[in-house]
């Protein structure tokens, strides 16, 4: 039985509510009421093991009282449980794949050399004293010439913020994608002009920027994702939101987890070794660290 006809089905055996009764509450209810049982199935079923010998049984019976709820609650929705249950299974792929894309996508792979990512490059972050007692990084590419300009913290609390341009190359080499990166190195592919201004220019920069934001503020209230190895599915999905209309949007939410927790992994070390290079592979999707 698919979907479809099992709501049909239950839908025929719904009781219309009293009047003025909200339609939705009591199937919300009764959801609610058949779970509290589902899991006190369970929890005999621990607690008795083969001695619980109605257990498995009595298992189905809660699942499919929680079943007919979930389809009579669609129906009182307006939804159809068909399309909710595809689109459930396109959400926990986006967000659940076991493993990262193996389809690595190469956003300017048409473009000439010198408008591409590079494939392998290593940049250094050296933290130096300024005369007034600040703390500045300097990020450096391998031919010494600095990649923007240095930064501090920029904030009255020193929380490493500094080191956050590990981020943007996290992003390089995770998603390959990433126009901050491409200004820090000259790679904006000017050869183009609608990719130039859309996917590299003012706008993308400041999107790229507001997300590294986003993460590290989520990520200070979460031990700056210290032995963390997923990311809460809220802040993927508004990441998923702020780049909706760029190249990126084709990247899933679980790249997304893998190059956030990525950056971080080489973010603390930068941080807790007061610098490092930083070496970046694109075509194997790493980044590495080696300390200074």
């Amino acid at each position: 039985m698919d979907f479809k006809r099992y709501q049909q089905a239950a839908v025929k055996t719904l009781q219309p509510p009293t009047e003025g009764t909200d339609p939705v509450l009591v199937p919300l209810l009764g959801l609610a009421g058949e779970v509290g049982s589902l899991t006190t199935a369970y929890k005999k079923f621990l607690r008795d093991g083969p001695a619980f010998e109605q257990g498995k049984h009595q298992l189905r019976e809660e699942l499919g009282d929680v079943l007919w709820y979930v389809a009579t609650l669609a129906h009182r929705f307006g939804l159809d449980l068909d399309d909710v249950a595809a689109a459930n299974l396109e959400k926990t792929k986006d967000r659940w794949r076991p493993t990262p894309h193996d389809e690595h996508t190469l956003f300017d792979a048409t473009f000439p050399a010198h408008e591409q990512l590079p494939r392998k490059t290593s940049l250094t972050f050296t933290p130096t004293k300024t005369d007034d007692g600040r703390t500045v990084v300097t990020l450096t590419r391998e031919d010494g010439n600095p990649a923007g300009d240095p930064l501090t913290s920029a904030s009255h609390v020193e929380d490493g913020y500094r080191f956050h341009d590990i981020f943007h190359l996290a992003h390089a080499a995770i998603l390959g994608w990433s126009p901050v990166t491409r200004f820090l190195l000259g790679r904006k592919r000017k050869s183009d002009p609608r990719a130039d201004e859309a996917e590299d220019g003012g706008r993308a920069i400041a999107i790229e920027e507001g997300i590294s934001a986003l993460v590290f503020s989520y990520a200070a209230r979460h031990r700056y994702l210290t032995d963390i190895t997923h990311i809460d599915q809220e802040l993927l999905a508004t990441i998923g939101h702020m780049t909706a209309h760029l190249e990126v949007s084709v990247c899933r939410a679980a790249d997304w987890e893998h190059a956030i927790l990525t950056g971080y992994t080489a973010w603390r070390q930068l941080r807790d070794h007061d610098g490092g290079t930083v070496h970046l592979n694109l075509d194997q999707r790493t980044l590495t660290v080696t300390h200074p």
